[in-house]
């Protein structure tokens, strides 16, 4: 740590995430009954527009993540962060506010856009860590992700059985309560001099798919990241509506079992990874994780009961292995300086599969739920996760058949953060 910084701005960064992390999850339990008051429809028929209500957190995501951590060179830090946090709170406001549907997407609108600052808090983190200390301290900020993702569903679910609007409330208190305290103690980390003229072109995220030219010797993988991203969203994208429709959940049932969902996540992506790939290489790694997820979601999709649920979100979490490992071989197969240009091609393939997945998956959902359903069965969203992973396989085999094996023994040690990795796909 910085000495000129102090551990205060440190925490600070690690509390602005994990705040972000818990208002998210706070709501997640209550969005079904809130889209049903908004809408005047059933929760069948009001999961429909909850793909486009999630999706669209994901789009201001892609668009501004890029932006904002060109602005943050420009001006600094500080205001970014700032500023962001307050707009989260006021997105909060505005969903618990809400009177229409399309005020719920203003708040989403809002809430996308103060969300895309991770790439400046991490630019923050950076800024007052020394070199030796950063893979620990993104480690924090990854487990903030992990934390914030098992007490927000938690919290919501108990708040939404009090009343389904009180945990917006809550929600924005939080983010107001962090913005006062960065008002009086978060010091700008970017000096002037280090600062440069703002590029609206490097801001662009669509750049990012030039690297599918540059990096041709690991398309195929790369291809196999955004399948089995779009799969993975399906927990995201229909847990909650899921769990309404199919088990009669309240929002303390949903909370409950998200809370749990993300606690075996963070032992899996905490712990458990490094162990596994030591033990069994990267590639049979991706073998395993891609897998189990294929065998839960097939499991899911018939769980004609809750407790057959609870029994499979273990195994689940085990899913979280493949794109860590995946991660781990395409930087093996590529040239230090071209590592920013993989992890950008990565993170643009990741945000369309939260773009698209959400829309996807509740559309399905909804037309197989519907009670003049030619084919009526709930699972069917799971099936098509299953069947998107599966897709997967096959250019996992041939970009794993193309790739130099030593290298891939040596990835073993080239871990990306894996809660940070898996935690883009909550929202």
């Amino acid at each position: 740590m910085s000495k000129k910084h102090g551990k205060n701005a440190f925490f600070f960064v690690l509390i602005v995430v994990l705040m972000d992390m818990i208002g998210f999850g706070l709501v997640m339990p209550v969005m079904p009954q809130l889209i049903s008051e908004l809408t005047g429809l059933e929760n069948v028929e009001a999961v429909a527009w909850a793909g486009p209500i999630i999706a669209v957190y994901a789009l201001m995501n892609f668009i501004f993540g890029p932006l904002l951590g060109g602005i943050s060179d420009r001006f600094g830090r500080r205001p970014v962060i700032l500023i962001s946090v307050a707009m989260l709170g006021v997105n909060f406001l505005i969903s618990g506010l809400a009177s229409s549907i399309w005020m719920l997407f203003i708040g989403r609108v809002l809430s996308g856009i103060s969300g895309a600052t991770f790439s400046t808090a991490n630019a923050y983190i950076a800024d007052v860590t020394e070199p030796e200390n950063r893979g620990k301290a993104f480690g924090m900020i990854g487990a903030m992700f992990g934390l914030g993702f098992i007490i927000g569903p938690a919290l919501g679910g108990i708040l939404g059985d009090i009343h389904m609007r009180a945990p917006f409330f809550a929600a924005a208190a939080l983010s107001f309560i962090s913005f006062l305290y960065g008002l009086f103690v978060l010091p700008e980390s970017l000096d002037p001099e280090n600062r440069r003229s703002f590029d609206l072109a490097r801001a662009n995220p669509f750049g990012a798919f030039k690297h599918f030219v540059k990096l041709p010797h690991i398309a195929w993988l790369l291809l196999a990241v955004g399948l089995f991203s779009l799969a993975h969203n399906v927990y995201p994208a229909i847990w909650s509506f899921h769990g309404e429709i199919r088990y009669n959940w309240t929002a303390k049932e949903i909370g409950i079992s998200l809370s749990i969902m993300g606690l075996t996540a963070a032992i899996v992506q905490g712990g458990l990874i490094g162990i596994v790939i030591k033990r069994f290489g990267s590639a049979n790694t991706v073998w395993l994780g891609l897998s189990v997820s294929i065998l839960c979601y097939i499991g899911f999709a018939f769980a004609g009961l809750p407790w057959i649920v609870y029994m499979i979100i273990p195994f689940s979490a085990l899913g979280g292995l493949t794109m860590p490992a995946l991660n781990a071989i395409t930087s093996s197969q590529t040239a230090k300086n071209a590592q920013g240009e993989l992890q950008g091609a990565q993170s643009s393939l990741q945000a369309l599969a939260q773009i698209i997945a959400p829309i996807m998956m509740t559309q399905v959902l909804s037309s197989f739920s519907a009670e003049d359903a030619p084919i009526q069965f709930i699972g069917a969203p799971f099936i098509l996760a299953a069947v998107l992973a599966l897709c997967a396989a096959p250019f996992i085999w041939i970009g794993l058949k193309h790739t130099d094996a030593k290298k891939i023994d040596d990835a073993k040690a080239v871990l990306a953060t894996p809660l940070d990795q898996e935690t883009q796909q909550i929202p």
